[in-house]
């Protein structure tokens, strides 16, 4: 592992102190704020101990960002060290090979439990699951799969800024993946019990919501502070501040007409005990959002374009800044988006589930260089751990009520690095679902929770 020891920039000051933990303590939970730095440490731990050991890490994170985060700070900051980015067309050929690190996706793990035996790992020391809630669902194969394969490290750490988007349930297995129930329990069950309380939602009494008990994150989480470490991104960062600008649209009559259809329908449903799932609350929510955004989707998944406004209003404001990076959450959008930027001669690249990726190490590339202007994509495909502080725009063309990803999106360019003021835009159809979204979205949100207070008006 020789030149790992290059001089390279200094930690920041809250990064010296995550290092001091993991130097510590041999499982930890590393909490910050998206943009906090979190990769450096992470393997400025493992680099100190491998020094002496010289055992193997392997990291487990988002498909996107193998390369752009992680390989990437392992050449900036610790050239010399040896590593490797396992995806699906090359992962047996990385795995035979000597890396100090191995870098693959979260969804390796099940690869891993069919073809590595747990022999192999007698040279590793260190795991390391980034954005770890990926792993949240105890019952899900890829969540097993990890747990097995974690019990094999004496270093184990996960990263996430968001570990409970949800609910206080979604922290008991990832807590469990760094030191195997110690401190939550090993049952979810009583785990559950223990912080939730079951409130019947509908008339049928087996229908039932889990809802996180008063004061229980606080208990959680003091169960996990020996162990734990957060920084908030406001208060370890010395960056301009972002502001939050809101443009709204009036939608055209006709679909103003069958936005309140969809409404009434809504309240229709409610009255008829119709809409008493979240399955059912959820498409309500999706589709009223669909058609505020401009389109309505027939059966066959085809959509039809009834308003292109805010696809026009996008480029507009891109035309008046340097660099966006642009939230969409529809193929419409994406459409609407490529076709008004072709029109205007506007260099762009799109980051979605069917772009590959090395396109999207591309598209990073371009845009950090200066060479396109503008990346459009979706929320769930660049929320994690891209850099982009290229872009001093953030502009979401419509909103999401997803917490986690509106948070993580927004730090793409608002993170370590970023030295200029940015902007974070909302655009949004007047008198919609969409301004409930975006005035909620610092809350746990839920389908039903929007739907009933949009039929409360």
């Amino acid at each position: 592992m020789s030149g790992y020891f290059k001089e390279v920039p200094p930690y920041y000051e809250h990064q010296e102190t995550t290092l001091g933990l993991l130097r510590s303590q041999n499982r930890v939970l590393d909490l910050s704020d998206p943009g906090t730095g979190k990769t450096r440490p992470a393997l400025g731990a493992y680099v100190e101990r491998a020094s002496t050991s010289g055992k193997r890490c392997l990291v487990l994170a988002p498909k996107s960002i193998l390369q752009p985060a992680w390989g990437d700070d392992i050449d900036k900051f610790f050239p010399g060290v040896k590593y490797r980015v396992a995806y699906a067309t090359n992962r047996q050929k990385v795995f035979d090979s000597d890396a100090d690190i191995i870098i693959t996706n979260h969804d390796a793990v099940r690869w891993m439990k069919k073809h590595i035996k747990p022999s192999y790992f007698k040279d590793f020391d260190t795991i390391i699951a980034d954005e770890s809630t990926a792993y949240k669902n105890y019952q899900s194969q890829r969540s097993k799969a990890v747990y097995i394969l974690a019990k094999l490290f004496d270093y184990r750490e996960i990263l996430t800024g968001t570990i409970n988007p949800k609910s206080i349930l979604d922290v008991w297995h990832q807590a469990k993946i760094v030191d195997d129930g110690e401190r939550l329990g090993s049952s979810f069950w009583k785990f559950r019990s223990a912080v939730c309380e079951p409130v019947q939602v509908g008339p049928d009494p087996t229908m039932v919501e889990w809802r996180d008990k008063e004061g229980a994150e606080y208990a959680v989480f003091d169960l996990l502070e020996d162990i734990t470490i957060r920084h908030k991104f406001e208060d370890c960062n010395d960056i301009p501040p972002n502001k939050i600008t809101e443009y709204r649209v009036d939608l055209p009559l006709k679909l103003r007409a069958q936005y309140n259809d969809m409404v009434s329908m809504a309240v229709m449903m409610v009255k008829e005990g119709k809409l008493l799932t979240a399955v059912n609350a959820a498409a309500v929510h999706q589709k009223l959002l669909q058609i505020a955004s401009g389109a309505v989707y027939d059966e066959t998944g085809n959509y039809h374009i009834l308003d292109d406004t805010r696809a026009s209003l996008v480029l507009d404001l891109i035309e008046e800044r340097e660099q966006c990076v642009v939230a969409f959450n529809w193929r419409h959008q994406r459409a609407g988006l490529e076709a008004e930027a072709r029109k205007r001669g506007i260099n762009f690249a799109v980051i979605d589930g069917s772009v590959n990726d090395r396109l999207r190490v591309e598209a990073v590339r371009k845009f950090q260089d200066g060479e396109i202007r503008a990346i459009f994509a979706h929320p769930q495909s660049a929320g994690h751990g891209l850099t982009l502080t290229a872009g001093t725009t953030t502009i979401w063309t419509s909103p999401t009520y997803n917490a986690e990803h509106y948070k993580q999106f927004n730090h793409r360019i608002y993170r370590a690095g970023q030295t200029r003021k940015t902007e974070t835009i909302h655009i949004c159809a007047r008198d919609t679902l969409d301004e409930k979204v975006f005035t909620k979205l610092d809350a746990k949100l839920t389908s039903m929770q929007l739907l009933l207070d949009l039929l409360e008006n």
